[in-house]
Formats: structure tokens, sequence, C-alpha cells
């Protein structure tokens, strides 16, 4: 009977998924996603073949405003778009784990150590790894990020790829640390300030950090809560929704706010979320 059960599941096709994710809504918040969910292909591309070279383009010396800005775009996009894409793959095997748990099927082994795994790199606390509260956690934290919000941030904090921590520290998001050596000391920072813009060693580690900033630091608890709202209400999941939530990424607040849905509205990035 257990065997049958598992080749049952095994042959569950997209729609199937959905209509048990809508009976699991009120235990795990699991609902239909923005972005289908679809099986696993057995060999999964590698998404690293898809970035760009290494290094920083010098976009200071693009004269033209509007070709300065179609080329940091387009720098930053596969990036964006690549982190995206883990960050779906992630999702969808933890929704699928979460339907055969909520069906009777406990994860395997490696099923368990994924989970240990992604909560550990999540911050996710709990000594149960296959709880509800646990997939609950995860999965408003494993989520994506629109790419209208990360380039409009981005443009924001390293004034279009053209500042010193962006050129020499592929740091495009104003990420800071606290341990002498971890970055670059800002020129106008207070006498009593210790903290640097961090270094990091490629693009991609950059936006991976940003990513997962956002996906983990309780002072943006708030932004993945919209976010999770919207994915319940079967809403798009856009950038300038999810800006509400980003009032403490800046001391600026409400004007950082306003800033970034100007530079969101103006380029039309939001087309580049979907």
């Amino acid at each position: 009977m257990q065997a049958s059960k598992h080749r049952h599941l095994g042959r569950l096709t997209h729609g199937v998924v959905l209509s048990l994710l809508l009976l699991l809504g009120q235990r795990l918040d699991l609902r239909p996603q923005y972005w289908p969910v679809q099986p696993l292909p057995a060999t999964m591309p590698p998404i690293e073949e898809a970035l760009p070279l290494p290094g920083v383009p010098d976009f200071g010396s693009i004269e033209d405003i509007a070709a300065k800005k179609q080329a940091f775009f387009d720098f930053l996009q596969p990036y964006i778009d690549a982190e995206n894409e883990r960050l779906r793959r992630l999702r969808m095997q933890l929704v699928l784990i979460a339907a055969r748990l909520e069906n009777g099927v406990e994860p395997s082994l490696a099923e368990q150590f994924f989970l240990r795994e992604l909560s550990d790199t999540y911050e996710v606390a709990g000594d149960d790894p296959m709880s509800h509260e646990t997939l609950r956690m995860l999965l408003r934290r494993v989520d994506v990020i629109p790419s209208s919000l990360v380039l409009a941030q981005a443009a924001n904090e390293s004034g279009w790829g053209t500042s010193r921590f962006a050129q020499e520290g592929f740091n495009f998001f104003g990420q800071w640390c606290y341990t002498a050596g971890c970055g670059l000391v800002p020129q106008r920072r207070r006498a009593s300030a210790y903290h640097e813009v961090k270094s990091f060693d490629s693009v991609e580690a950059a936006v991976a950090a940003y990513f997962r900033n956002l996906n983990t630091f309780p002072g943006y608890q708030r932004f993945r809560m919209i976010r999770q709202d919207l994915r319940l209400r079967s809403q798009p999941i856009d950038g300038i929704t999810l800006s509400e939530g980003l009032h403490k990424y800046s001391e600026r607040g409400d004007a950082y706010i306003k800033d970034l849905r100007s530079m969101i509205y103006h380029n039309d990035l939001l087309a580049r979320d979907y």
C-alpha cells in the first residue's frame, strides 16, 4: 500500500499539485504559485552558464544617460535571473516535500538533510525541520525578489554602478560589514563608526548576499509578509508592492521608498518582473 502511494505521488501532474496545495492552505499557508509549480527535470542545467564574464563595466564612461541605464540593467539582469531561478527550484522542492508530508509520506533522508541545510542557511530556528511551523517559515523566506526592485535598489545604492564600492568590491547594494578588512572604508565615515562597505569576490556573490539579506534579516519581516500575502491572494509579486517593506533599508524611510518607486516607474522596470 505504501509503495503504491509513492508511485501515485510520483505521477502527480501540475494541476493535481496545485489542487493539493489549495487543500493545504489553511495548515501550511500554501496556495497556487504565481510562478507555476512544475516537476523538476532529472538533470538541472547549471545556472552559471548564463552569467556574463567577471568584472564591472566602466559605467561612468558612458555619456548617454539612456545607454548607461540600459547597460546597467542588462549587466545585472542575468545575475538576478540566476538567483531567482535558484530560489524557485528550492521553493518548488519545499512545496513538494510539504505536499508529500501532508499526504502521509515522510521525507527521505536526503530531503531531511535538505530541510536542515535550508533551515540553517535561512536562519529558521527549531529542533524539527519537518514541522509545519518550520515549513511555513521556510516558504516565507525561500522566495524570489522581483527584478524591478533589485535593479532599482542597485541603481540607487551604487549610483548606477559608478560607486567605488561597486567598481572595486562588487557591492551594488550598500551592504555593510563590521570586521576590520571585510570591505572598503567609506570616506565620510564618522570617527566613532567602525563599519565598512562589504567587498565581494564577484557580482554573483554580491547579488546572492543581497537576496539572503532581504530573505532572512529580522528588519525585513514586513517585506516577507507582504510577499507571502501576495502569494496567498494569487497576486503578482511586484517591486512596487514589496518596496513598502523596505523602510528599514535606509535611514531615509519613506523618502527612500518614494525614490525606489519613482525609479521603477520611470524606467519601466515592472516589465522585467515577468
